[in-house]
């Protein structure tokens, strides 16, 4: 089986989020992409300290669609530098990890 990674972005608003997850579900960079709203985010930009509120995009896919898919979401980000990080799968639900390849399968990466 090939690899899975779990992929987090983070938006401004829950607008943005669904933006990225409609595009990257349909198609077909991700499998599922679970969005999480009232995240605080704490952190220092150009010298600035920052506290805000944003949302929390986490996106399922296989290994293999992760360049395709993070320039996907920075086309469609509002950030001047978005956060697009990936982290492998160790092991996983068989059952659910051939879901993922079958819900990408549209894209043969």
């Amino acid at each position: 089986m090939e690899g899975h990674i779990v992929v987090m972005t983070t938006v401004s608003d829950d607008d943005a989020a669904v933006e990225i997850a409609d595009a990257v579900i349909n198609e077909g960079l991700a499998a599922c992409c679970n969005i999480i709203s009232g995240v605080r985010s704490i952190y220092i930009w150009k010298g600035e300290r920052y506290d805000e509120q944003e949302v929390l995009c986490i996106m399922k896919t296989r290994s293999r669609l992760f360049e395709e898919l993070k320039a996907r979401i920075v086309e469609l980000h509002g950030y001047e530098v978005p956060e697009v990080i990936a982290i492998d799968i160790k092991d996983g639900h068989a059952d659910y990890l051939k879901w993922i390849d079958r819900a990408t399968g549209l894209k043969k990466g």
